[in-house]
């Protein structure tokens, strides 16, 4: 099995003008496998220039082996959403509960070629969609971004806004070095 799986783009999709349609749907035990692969084809490129590959390997291991994506959906109450344009995938969501009015932004990630084409809004607003469908009340949503990553500005414009800020040890000797951001829904 290849460590780095790759969704590969066919040639007339490069070309294609950047006009996207995304639907969603709730994954579930059985798709854990796929967001391991799209995890795999983000995460890497996402923190490059902010984690070492060490660190990286680690995480990727810790937050997206299958075994532990199945962990979160069964045990620790992960919802994931997955984007499709057309058939194919396009990027995921994962929110779960903290409390009785508090939900977390797990994880929204978009692959490469989705990126500036809304995806990432269209993951963000159906998030909100979902929880707002599971707990009608106000409530709150928070979410950690590392403090280097640039997709703070994505947040903000989203209209979160940071709330506090934390080192928090994920095992191994290392730390998420993060903003939380919050919104309230």
């Amino acid at each position: 099995m290849d460590k780095y799986p790759v969704f590969l783009l066919s040639l007339h999709r490069t070309k294609m003008a950047r006009n996207p349609m995304f639907t969603i749907r709730k994954a579930d035990i059985a798709d854990c496998r796929l967001i391991h692969d799209l995890a795999w084809q983000v995460f890497p490129i996402t923190y490059k220039n902010i984690l070492t590959q060490e660190q990286t390997d680690y995480m990727m291991e810790w937050m997206y082996s299958v075994d532990n994506l199945r962990k979160q959906m069964e045990e620790e109450g992960h919802v994931y959403l997955l984007a499709y344009e057309e058939c194919e995938p396009a990027g995921y969501v994962s929110v779960q509960p903290e409390g009785e009015n508090l939900f977390h932004l797990q994880k929204i990630y978009v692959l490469p070629y989705f990126q500036k084409a809304h995806c990432g809004s269209f993951l963000f607003r159906k998030a909100i969609q979902y929880i707002k469908e599971v707990h009608p009340a106000p409530c709150r949503l928070e979410l950690n971004v590392n403090r280097q990553n640039p997709a703070l500005g994505f947040y903000q414009h989203m209209g979160m806004h940071i709330d506090r800020e934390g080192d928090f040890p994920i095992g191994n000797g290392y730390y998420m070095n993060d903003y939380i951001m919050a919104m309230d829904i």
